[in-house]
This record gives C-alpha cells, structure tokens and sequence, in this order.
C-alpha cells in the first residue's frame, strides 16, 4: 500500500511540475500565443469567405455569361462559342477570366471540342488535356476526343492510347465500344494485327447487344488475314 500511494504521490507531483511549466510557457509567450492565434484565425476566415462569397459570385457569374456560348456550341457555330459575339465572351474568354471556377472548367471541355471540330488539333489536345472531370460519361468522351486529334495529326500511337484510356474509364454501351471499335482500327492503321483483333473481339464478348459488336465479325476476318499475310512475308 505505501509503494502505491509514493507512486501515486509522484505521479501528482509530476503532473503539477508539467502544468507549472506550461503555465510559465503560456505566461512567458502570452504576446507571441495571441499573434499566432489571431492570424491562424484571420487566414481560415479569409479562407471561408473566399470560397463561400468570392469563389460563389464568380461562379454565378461565369455561368450567366457562358450561357450564349453554351448555345452557339449546340448550333455547331464553334467559332461564335469560342470566340464570342461582341456582346457576350466566347469559351476562351470565359477560360481567362474565370479560370478558378467549375464554369471555366467546363468551358476547357467545350472549347477542346470546338477547336477539334475546326481542325486546331493542337489547340484542342491543349483544353482537353486541362479539362479535369469525374463524369463518367464525359471523361471518356474527352479523353476519346484528345484520340481524335491526335489520330488528324498522324500520330496514331498517341491516339490509339488515348482511346485505350477513353473506353477503359467507364464501362458502358454507349461510349465503351465507340473507342474500342476506334482503337481497333487504328491498331490496323499502324499494323498491330494481333492488337486489333484482340480489341474486336473484347468488343463483340463485352458487348454484344451494340451496333459496333453486330458488325464486328468483318473487322475480325479483315485484321486475320492480315496477321496472316503479314506472317507469311516474315517467313
């Protein structure tokens, strides 16, 4: 009993000598304590009403004034959408005012698609590589659309990966054997037979119910025979 209450006496005794000296430390740096504090709660408060007023009206804003340009792009006047009409900004614009907003984001997207549809490959690889999404139906459609330029400027290694990455990143029928179907032929292009013919039959396995899979079975034969006569000129 007497070792436990000298342990417990200790431990008190302990305990007291730390509180008595972070008290010296709080008492002894109350000044340099309250400065940090303060800015600490400046920071999170700017922080807060960055994001609830500034990053909000911005926001609103960019939305109100794409409006026009989202139309033009529904009308397929991709130089209107990008550029603007004098009265209300173009996606381009939109992209360099608003820059920080998901409105501006979006506008990379219609911009990249704009610029494909003129045949600015470059340009159009540029928004669409800066275009970030979650949407799983959106993502493949520009990450296939990145394929699609990259295909125009003859760099068919490039745009076969890029349609790799568009069908894998949502597997559904409505984008999936679109760039399986693209990939399939590009492998054919660059002569990657093997390639091609793995790719059209994933298409006609995984899905079977599409267009592309009913059709399938010649682009099979097609890319056969060509391994075939690819191999008997190597022998």
């Amino acid at each position: 009993m007497a070792k436990e209450e000298t342990s417990s006496q200790i431990s008190i005794e302990n305990v007291e000598v730390a509180l008595t000296k972070a008290e010296k430390f709080i008492e002894d740096n109350k000044k340099i304590i309250i400065i940090v504090a303060s800015v600490i709660i400046i920071i999170i408060g700017g922080i807060f009403l960055y994001k609830k007023v500034y990053l909000t009206n911005k926001e609103d804003e960019a939305q109100k004034q794409m409006f026009v340009a989202e139309q033009y792009f529904e009308k397929d006047s991709f130089n209107l959408a990008l550029n603007g009409n004098g009265s209300y900004p173009g996606f381009i614009e939109i992209i360099e005012d608003y820059g920080i907003t998901k409105s501006a984001n979006l506008a990379r997207y219609y911009a990249g698609i704009s610029l494909l549809r003129l045949g600015k490959f470059e340009d159009a690889i540029e928004k669409l590589k800066d275009f970030k999404t979650n949407d799983l139906m959106i993502a493949p459609i520009s990450l296939g659309a990145i394929g699609d330029a990259y295909v125009e400027l003859g760099k068919l290694q490039e745009g076969v990966a890029y349609y790799v990455k568009a069908y894998k990143k949502n597997n559904n029928e409505y984008t999936a054997p679109v760039y399986l179907m693209k990939a399939g032929q590009v492998y054919e292009n660059i002569g990657e037979y093997q390639k091609a013919i793995d790719t059209y039959k994933q298409l006609q396995k995984d899905y079977s119910k599409t267009n592309d899979a009913r059709q399938i079975e010649k682009y099979i034969t097609r890319a056969s025979l060509e391994l075939e006569r690819k191999s008997s000129t190597q022998k």
